[in-house]
């Protein structure tokens, strides 16, 4: 019989045991907590952007089911990219046979590859860098300061549809900036843009105080996790690893034992990733080592999900938007799934 619910109702029948468990356990977690009213932030690190994740997130986003976020400087401009540029994207499916010569042809054209796409270096890079770069020198002129990704905030709200390659509505960044969602772009330095506007500034064209440091994002990001947590509190989803996660992740004990202030712990956990547990690898690190930062409680839920977050992820947003426009159903689903899991490990123990 047919469903309006077709992705939670094939993860809930068919996500029984190893990752697909994880999956499951992960998402039914979040719907608990965003249908009691938490709030959720997810941490994007890799090159999701390019990925296309947009085509789940920025709908996510308009939903409630996203409420901050953090995003390496790549992730950031590489979701403009795709608003503005889609058109001239090639992809490379065969890219695990490609020679170093194979490579250097694409240099060639222009183009810079991801994996198994490019971002065409015309169309996306100088294209936005002929709007940017002014914005810049406006605030240069006018000493302004504000943080990275508002620059990028005012760019996306600005732009004329006529500039839209890309679906607007598969745009996280156009989503985030219509909705003020808060965003912390923790190493912003270490992008394309970033390394633009290094070179005005070194050819003092712009000045590098027109741009808000690391240290005032997490300052700023205080006020933003105090608000964020009231109620239910608000759990972190992660993709990947790196400064994207690390980053938020500690505001919890830096307001705990910098600011001196009481604070509540992340009231949710999940990560998906593809780097396994190691000696002193953080991104490999299980859940329970954050315990020990005071960044997650022994209550807290968490989840590790060991695979490629541009297949899971997608799923999961999908799922989660399918709960959100029927929410009734997607209870039932979910409290039958649990229910017979609970009924099996009764029996076998």
């Amino acid at each position: 019989m047919p469903t309006q619910l077709p992705i939670l109702e094939f993860v809930a029948r068919n996500y029984r045991n190893f990752n697909a468990r994880s999956t499951r356990d992960a998402l039914f977690a979040y719907w608990d907590h965003i249908s009691k009213g938490g709030r959720m932030y997810w941490a994007v690190a890799g090159a999701m952007s390019s990925a296309q994740l947009g085509i789940t997130l920025a709908p996510a986003i308009r939903a409630g089911l996203v409420h901050g976020l953090s995003v390496t400087g790549a992730n950031l401009e590489e979701s403009l990219f795709r608003l503005v540029a889609h058109h001239s994207y090639k992809d490379f499916p065969d890219y695990r046979y490609f020679t170093k010569e194979d490579d250097t042809k694409i240099l060639k054209q222009r183009m810079r590859r991801v994996t198994d796409t490019s971002i065409p270096e015309d169309e996306a890079f100088r294209a936005v860098e002929k709007i940017l770069v002014p914005m810049w020198m406006k605030a240069t002129k006018n000493g302004e300061r504000r943080y990275w990704h508002e620059y990028f905030y005012e760019l996306v709200l600005s732009l004329p549809k006529s500039k839209f390659e890309g679906n607007p509505d598969e745009c996280w960044l156009l989503a985030a900036a219509k909705a003020n969602l808060p965003i912390v772009v923790p190493g912003h330095e270490d992008s394309t843009f970033g390394n633009i506007f290094a070179s005005h500034v070194k050819f003092g064209e712009c000045s590098a105080q027109i741009v808000k440091s690391g240290i005032e994002y997490m300052a700023g990001f205080y006020d933003d996790y105090k608000r964020l947590s009231k109620g239910p509190g608000i759990g972190f989803f992660q993709i990947g690893g790196g400064i994207a996660g690390d980053f938020p992740i500690c505001v919890v004990p830096s307001i705990k034992y910098d600011l001196q202030e009481p604070v509540r712990p992340w009231a949710y956990f999940c990560q998906i990733s593809d780097s396994t547990t190691s000696f002193g690898s953080y991104s490999g690190a299980t859940p329970n080592e954050k315990i020990t930062w005071d960044k997650l409680t022994e209550k807290t839920p968490m989840f590790v999900v060991e695979s490629d977050a541009t297949i899971v992820a997608p799923m999961m947003l999908t799922a989660l938007l399918e709960a959100k426009a029927n929410p009734k159903k997607a209870d039932a689903i979910i409290k039958a799934s649990r229910a017979e899991t609970k009924k099996f490990l009764a029996k076998v123990r």
